[in-house]
């Protein structure tokens, strides 16, 4: 067997690269690889049964969290990631400030907000796989004109103890923030004219979590996630989404799908198709009949 702890990377581009093409297959540990939980097992189009179930059993001798999904660019995981992690870069061209996002993200139950976790995993790494993502998971309009300064200004993160908050020596794992990132926030709005607004805690953390519940509806009838409760294993064990809500899926099945539904359309009528998408057919189909995420689990 061969297995990749790629992120981003096509399992089927390796496998097309062997002559056992079946017996390849993605092992995306998350960040501390040591900590975390979460192993997400990527199926590619050749990857046979006792490959997986091989995989599946390795991942629970090492007590880890394993979940099968299929292969698409980021996978389960990045994919809806990248989704809330464009939805805060647009709120903070709109009128946010990172440590408000961060605070409004950690308050709902998250260990860290997004911010704070963009500088963990790495600036410079995330600007480098922004380049390789498909144009339709990338917002229309530019939001990430204050991240790549940040980059261009070698601002990486934890690594070089500045990015989109200052480290110090002392305390290398706790962010301060750093007035000179919000003045370059509140200037590139400025720059693309973009009339400044006070942001409510509520909206905040509904445009940061409905999103990728949007498009955790999308990987699901892509086939791309097997249920929805995998969905929520990946997020409570890889992003820490605060286990008391469930994960995204199910915390949108309290919420109610049909007000979750009403709020995407707000927010697409109010931000448009370049920033912020209209909600999933099945999400739609799901919220119409009455239904919740958790009857598909069935």
């Amino acid at each position: 067997m061969l297995a990749s702890n790629t992120s981003t990377l096509s399992i089927d581009d390796i496998a097309s690269a062997t002559s056992r093409p079946q017996k390849v297959i993605g092992a995306h540990f998350f960040s501390p690889a040591n900590v975390m939980k979460l192993l997400e097992f990527v199926r590619g189009k050749a990857t046979d049964a006792p490959t997986i179930a091989t995989s599946m059993a390795m991942g629970k001798a090492i007590k880890k969290a394993p979940v099968l999904v299929g292969n698409c660019f980021g996978f389960v995981s990045n994919r809806m990631i990248m989704r809330g992690g464009f939805a805060a870069m647009c709120m903070l061209e709109e009128g946010a400030l990172p440590a408000q996002v961060d605070k409004v993200i950690k308050d709902f139950g998250f260990p860290m907000g997004v911010f704070t976790m963009q500088d963990l995993a790495g600036l410079d790494v995330a600007a480098k796989i922004r380049m390789e993502t498909p144009k339709e998971l990338i917002p229309k309009r530019d939001v990430t004109t204050v991240t790549d300064a940040l980059v261009k200004e070698g601002r990486f993160g934890q690594k070089t103890a500045k990015g989109w908050y200052l480290y110090t020596k002392d305390k290398p794992r706790v962010p301060v923030n750093d007035p000179v990132v919000d003045k370059l926030v509140i200037a590139t709005s400025a720059a693309k004219k973009i009339k400044r607004r006070v942001f409510t805690d509520d909206e905040i953390i509904e445009r940061y979590i409905y999103i990728m519940v949007n498009e955790a509806a999308a990987l699901l009838s892509e086939g791309f996630a097997i249920r929805p409760s995998d969905i929520d294993i990946v997020f409570i064990y890889g992003f820490g989404f605060p286990p008391y809500r469930g994960g995204p899926c199910h915390y949108a099945d309290t919420v109610g799908l049909a007000k979750v539904v009403a709020k995407i359309e707000l927010f697409n009528r109010t931000f448009g198709d370049d920033t912020f998408p209209k909600p999933c057919a099945l999400l739609k189909d799901l919220a119409a009949k009455g239904a919740t995420f958790a009857s598909l689990n069935k």
